[in-house]
């Protein structure tokens, strides 16, 4: 992939059993590469996703912390761990509410998760702006250093408020199938 050949080491994925067929072999020789769950888990893929995944960007429950953090145990293993928001409120759409989100925050800390960031995905035609400006107030709050936002089609807006990771696969690997 040139995209490795040139150094680029961060790569996003949206599904387990996909980023399973598609990196098991690559992490075997280049140990040096990261991948992120991008997309949202599901508790029975935990398992699955802890052997692949150097980070999650999908955490949005206790019951999915404490799935990770019992699992992390069982393979010796430490995951960074993004907490979820769900910035505009969107029934649709997974992630904590504003709400709820020191209270997972503190359980995960609780079960010893290494909580590095917050991630979310404002709602669509809206001005994502003022959802990334909340979003950076909220990681400060915290004391946390990293923050995912912004997708190809916000990814400037999401860079001036702070988003330490921006996921614009689809400009880089075209739209997906």
């Amino acid at each position: 992939m040139p995209l490795i050949e040139n150094g680029h080491l961060d790569f996003g994925e949206n599904k387990v059993q996909e980023a399973i067929t598609k990196w098991a072999e690559v992490k075997l020789t280049k140990p040096n590469i990261k991948l992120h769950l991008i997309g949202k888990l599901q508790t029975n893929k935990v398992k699955l996703a802890l052997k692949l995944f150097d980070f999650i960007h999908s955490v949005d429950s206790k019951k999915l912390a404490k799935k990770i953090a019992d699992e992390e145990l069982k393979q010796n293993k430490k995951t960074k761990i993004f907490l979820q928001v769900n910035i505009g409120d969107e029934e649709q759409k997974s992630g904590i509410k504003k709400d709820y989100l020191n209270d997972l925050y503190s359980y995960c800390k609780n079960l010893k998760l290494d909580v590095v960031g917050l991630m979310c995905i404002p709602p669509a035609n809206n001005n994502s702006e003022i959802f990334f400006k909340e979003m950076a107030l909220l990681t400060k709050k915290l004391d946390l250093e990293e923050l995912s936002m912004g997708m190809s089609a916000n990814y400037f807006e999401a860079a001036k408020n702070s988003s330490t990771y921006l996921r614009i696969g689809s400009n880089i690997f075209g739209k997906r199938s």
